[in-house]
């Protein structure tokens, strides 16, 4: 009973054994982010849903190609857009892809940018292709650190697939392809996975994004393998999220009209947790699109800096 009372005593007075327990720290936004991003992960439901009229499938038609068989369209997310597309790349095509990159596969690399060696990138466990094509350079601010790398691409000429699949994305997507970064594939093992970014560049970035072809306006992304657990693409400033679904490609715009980036954009690759992750990306420059996709008659959000 002496011992209950001790005890009780010391929690009331906020004492530990070994003296006073010192109050909690608090957390960096670069911790508070980390704990978001890996709840949205788990599957947590840390936001609030958006109203369900905004969310809906349908069929679409966004190129005259698809009037005889529209495309599975779902809007996953109302603002920032997020829409997913089904059945937009054939298993056979997926197969061909995955043979033209198998061989050419090695570990993902970001230059240190201190001593400017390659080094495996601790926020980013991937495999991507490795080709002599157009790289274009992105920096990736993570944990405070930033860090440049150059991406893996696979060129429209390489093959039959390759071209086939730049038309089907213009199609979908009714952008230009004039500026559009090469294909760019990755493979996902167990535990792979890429800490949260943003994938155009910040203005206060130093050569984030080249002067002749402007910015990174948007992503499409295609899902080329099942992912039995984990794997999910999330959105962690608005917690939504994308499943990878094997034939299935999402997109969003990464900058509004004006040209200014969307915060909200900033997503994470959650860690493979069982089976193998296969995706292909391409993403979209501002040069070319201004008839596609041209500026609002209202004034958007200018970007803030908010440290990341």
């Amino acid at each position: 009973m002496d011992n209950e009372e001790f005890y009780r005593d010391r929690i009331q007075r906020g004492e530990g054994i070994i003296g006073p327990i010192p109050p909690p720290k608090a957390l960096s936004k670069f911790d508070q982010e980390t704990e978001t991003y890996q709840a949205l992960c788990r599957g947590e439901m840390l936001f609030p849903m958006p109203p369900s009229n905004t969310t809906y499938c349908r069929y679409s038609v966004p190129h005259p190609y698809y009037k005889i068989g529209p495309v599975k369209e779902e809007i996953l997310y109302p603002n920032p857009k997020i829409v997913m597309w089904y059945e937009v790349i054939h298993p056979s095509e997926i197969e061909r892809i995955q043979k033209l990159a198998s061989p050419r596969l090695r570990r993902a690399t970001v230059k240190n940018p201190v001593t400017g060696k390659l080094e495996n990138a601790y926020y980013r466990t991937s495999k991507s292709i490795i080709s002599t094509v157009k790289k274009f350079p992105l920096f990736i601010n993570s944990g405070g650190q930033t860090y440049l790398f150059d991406s893996a691409w696979l060129p429209d000429n390489l093959d039959e697939v390759t071209h086939r699949m730049n038309q089907r994305i213009h199609a979908l997507t009714g952008l230009s392809m004039e500026t559009s970064e090469d294909l760019q594939v990755g493979n996902y093992g167990i535990g792979g996975y890429y800490a949260p970014h943003f994938d155009f560049g910040r203005k206060r970035e130093k050569d984030a994004f080249e002067v002749e072809n402007g910015n990174r306006i948007a992503t499409i992304i295609f899902y080329m393998s099942d992912v039995k657990a984990g794997g999910s693409t999330v959105f962690n400033r608005v917690g939504a999220a994308v499943s990878p679904t094997r034939g299935a490609a999402g997109f969003w715009y990464n900058l509004y009209p004006s040209g200014e980036g969307d915060l909200r954009t900033r997503h994470v690759a959650c860690p493979v947790l069982v089976g193998s992750k296969w995706v292909m990306n391409v993403w979209f420059h501002e040069r070319g699109q201004e008839f596609y996709r041209p500026c609002g008659l209202e004034q958007d959000p200018i970007e803030m800096d908010d440290g990341f």
